[in-house]
């Protein structure tokens, strides 16, 4: 089969396409026939080393932790799955992933594809539609009524945060910047902030239940949106933790997104459904993989990117 693989840690010219020999599934596993992928920063920073020494990679590695595709074997043990049946899932972070024509995948982490999803496009969901969806309901408990502040709903993972929390009836606040705005309003949120005109705790309007930052921010900027959490309410963050600790009952939660076919199960019967959008920026083949993690490392992804196979 053909896949794409790095054999050393380094930029994106450590990614090389080639022919490697297809794996049969294990106990526990599925052999997925992969149709498609996306690119995640995860990714990026995996190939770069840069969580080696909290996720070592077993090198050759292939990357790809979303997939979308059909199931092509069975492993000895799992039931449930049919040979041919539609299925996506969000793959483990240091296994073999989905940038290649079959992928390994244990059973438990995959999610059925439902009939009115576009089977391509849906490989931009799992990561990031499972961050945003734990990042507000696990960890913060929003509920409707609260007031929550999305920071960084421009992002693939904001996008998702702005579209769940408009429609668990909270009043959504997010920033987005010029070039997204019109978008994040699109998605639900009542009021967008202008990050690139003026200093988001000055135009925040108040206090917030719960604040969820996505975005890449120092831990001065990090404070400052703990900040505007209301006593004893929530701020979780994917990225930089507070600098100090902020007090006033505050929960703070630094989170990392975790793989449930369940959660993910009902994200897709959302899309299904035409209640949820699946924002997809561009469609690329696998050839031009090594091409998109250079565009990414320059800033010149236009948004989620998805790897057809």
């Amino acid at each position: 089969m053909k896949a794409v693989r790095y054999r050393e840690y380094g930029d994106s010219t450590v990614l090389v396409l080639e022919d490697v020999p297809t794996s049969q599934p294990g106990p526990g596993q599925v052999l997925v026939k992969v149709t498609a992928t996306s690119f995640n920063p995860a990714d990026a920073m995996l190939r770069a080393g840069h969580l080696s020494e909290i996720l070592p990679l077993e090198l050759p590695h292939v990357p790809g932790v979303d997939v979308s595709g059909t199931v092509a074997a069975l492993g000895p043990g799992v039931t449930g799955w049919a040979e041919g049946a539609h299925v996506a899932g969000f793959l483990p972070l240091n296994a073999d992933g989905a940038s290649a024509d079959y992928v390994l995948a244990p059973a438990d982490v995959l999610a059925p594809l439902p009939q009115g999803v576009d089977p391509v496009d849906v490989a931009a969901l799992p990561g990031v539609g499972l961050t945003a969806w734990q990042a507000l309901f696990e960890h913060g408990n929003l509920t409707a009524g609260q007031r929550v502040l999305v920071n960084g709903a421009g992002g693939a993972v904001g996008g998702y945060a702005v579209q769940y929390a408009h429609q668990a009836d909270a009043y959504v606040s997010a920033t987005a910047g010029p070039r997204s705005a019109e978008r994040v309003r699109g998605y639900g949120a009542d009021h967008v902030i202008d990050y690139t005109a003026t200093p988001v705790a000055e135009a925040a309007k108040g206090l917030f239940d719960v604040v969820v930052n996505l975005a890449p921010t120092s831990p001065e900027e990090t404070d400052a949106l703990a900040a505007l959490t209301v006593d004893g309410g929530v701020f979780v963050t994917a990225t930089t933790p507070p600098a100090t600790a902020p007090g006033r009952g505050l929960q703070v939660v630094q989170m990392a997104v975790r793989s449930d076919a369940a959660q993910l199960a009902e994200l897709l019967n959302r899309a299904a459904a035409g209640t949820l959008r699946i924002d997809v920026a561009d469609r690329r083949p696998l050839a031009d993989l090594a091409a998109v993690h250079a565009q990414a490392g320059q800033g010149a992804l236009k948004g989620k990117t998805v790897i057809t196979l």
